[in-house]
């Protein structure tokens, strides 16, 4: 397979995870898939980081999508278990 194929597919599947992750937060449903609301909000979030307490921002968001993979990777091994 070409490089460009190669790159293509994995910019693809990055673009379709970071999608995954919108529809796993619940904010297509909150937002009633309403576009102009979501990439606003991604913008106030791109501002905030960009901010003095940007760090902070991030360190909290960090922790916080970190529980909630921990919590999911835990429900699902409790899944297979039974």
């Amino acid at each position: 397979m070409r490089t460009s194929q190669v790159e293509r597919r994995k910019r693809t599947r990055h673009l379709i995870e970071l999608g995954g992750l919108v529809v796993k937060a619940g904010i297509v449903e909150l937002t009633n898939d309403d576009r102009a609301v979501i990439y606003g909000a991604m913008l106030w979030i791109a501002a905030k980081l960009q901010g003095h307490d940007g760090k902070h921002a991030r360190d909290l968001w960090a922790a916080k999508g970190g529980r909630a993979f921990d919590a999911e990777r835990q429900e699902e091994q409790m899944g297979q278990r039974t």
